[in-house]
């Protein structure tokens, strides 16, 4: 075998594995670029209007600012910047579900069918909730945490507001209460991996309560109000998940009671496709270490069989000659088959002698 045939079927796999690796590069440059052209389309509507956004935002804080106060720009360029920043975390926000569908485009390609009927409906409900929880900051936390911030400080003290501050304050609000309203969604997943069970949720509730709290120290502002605020919705979600968990788990055991035969696939060409695409990479995997071993394999032997060939042609006996000469069938007592001592004669037998 030569180094040129063992090392062709391994280059085979090489590029057939960086092919298809390039292949998942491109797709997902493609969907990168994608999410950051419609992101790019709504900065570019939204920003004559990004004074009248930032407006917006500042209604919950304008209502309880004391009369013939307004907010201040403690930077020179603050006026600018933070409208436009605003403008472009506006564009994101509202591209979220776009943006969560390019994601579901780029791995649906690799996962079975049943896979794909879990995961769509958990990235849906996982988007409705992060709005939901913005939501539910701007209407409600908003309003009850600038209330009391706004009467809570000394007489003297003028209430005005940075707007960088500002803009921080209600980001890290928007974002924390968003992600905190995912709590169901996480429960359900949990639970359908098999992780945890609602039982078993159940017990750990003082912990889960304990833990909500911790959170909401942990990413709202420094005050006890805001901090309930958070840790009340974490504890209620939690609860929310165990009911809907053992929902699910009441309706996978009716369904395979119910069900007599396994239900057929509607499309069963789409999952063979994605069965055959998995054992292909694996296959690929493997066959790139066995054929890694084998050339090494293939090499020592080509260099033991080239042994004997150049001691040939230097006219020195090989090296294994010596074990078929004959001396080395002698036995191990050292003695050639030629010094061997033949056996002794009897003597006649005497006519006295006993048989």
């Amino acid at each position: 075998m030569s180094e040129h045939e063992s090392s062709a079927p391994d280059t085979d796999v090489q590029e057939s594995g960086i092919s298809g690796f390039l292949t998942h590069l491109v797709e997902l440059r493609n969907r990168l670029l994608k999410s950051v052209l419609v992101v790019l389309l709504l900065f570019l509507a939204l920003f004559p209007f990004r004074n009248e956004l930032f407006t917006l935002l500042a209604d919950p804080l304008s209502r309880h600012m004391p009369a013939g106060t307004t907010m201040i720009a403690v930077q020179v360029a603050a006026p600018f910047f933070i409208p436009l920043k605003l403008t472009a975390l506006t564009a994101v926000f509202i591209a979220i579900p776009f943006l969560l569908y390019q994601l579901w485009a780029f791995i649906a390609p690799g996962l079975y069918k049943h896979e794909r009927k879990m995961v769509a409906p958990l990235v849906f409900s996982s988007t409705i909730l992060f709005y939901l929880g913005a939501c539910f900051a701007y209407f409600v936390v908003f309003p009850i945490v600038f209330g009391f911030l706004s009467t809570a400080g000394p007489a003297d003290v003028n209430f005005a507001p940075d707007i960088g501050e500002y803009l921080s304050f209600v980001t890290s609000l928007f974002f924390a209460f968003g992600f905190v309203f995912e709590v169901p969604v996480a429960i359900v997943l949990l639970v359908i991996v098999g992780v945890v069970t609602p039982d078993k949720l159940a017990e750990f509730r003082r912990y889960a309560i304990l833990s909500a709290f911790i959170i909401g120290a942990i990413l709202t502002p420094p005050d006890v109000l805001s901090q309930f605020m958070m840790a009340v919705p974490i504890w209620l979600l939690y609860e929310l998940g165990i009911i809907v968990g053992r929902i699910v788990l009441k309706t996978r055991k009716a369904n395979e009671e119910d069900a007599t035969e396994p239900e057929a696939p509607t499309d069963p060409e789409d999952d063979q496709a994605t069965t055959e695409r998995h054992q292909r990479y694996e296959l690929e995997a493997v066959d790139t270490v066995d054929l890694d071993k084998a050339f090494d394999e293939a090499e020592a032997e080509q260099r033991q069989l080239d042994e004997p060939k150049k001691d040939d042609e230097s006219g020195q006996p090989p090296e294994d000659s010596a074990s078929s000469s004959p001396v080395n069938d002698a036995p191990e007592t050292g003695t050639t088959p030629d010094s061997t001592p033949p056996p002794a004669e009897t003597p006649p037998k005497k006519p006295g002698d006993p048989a």
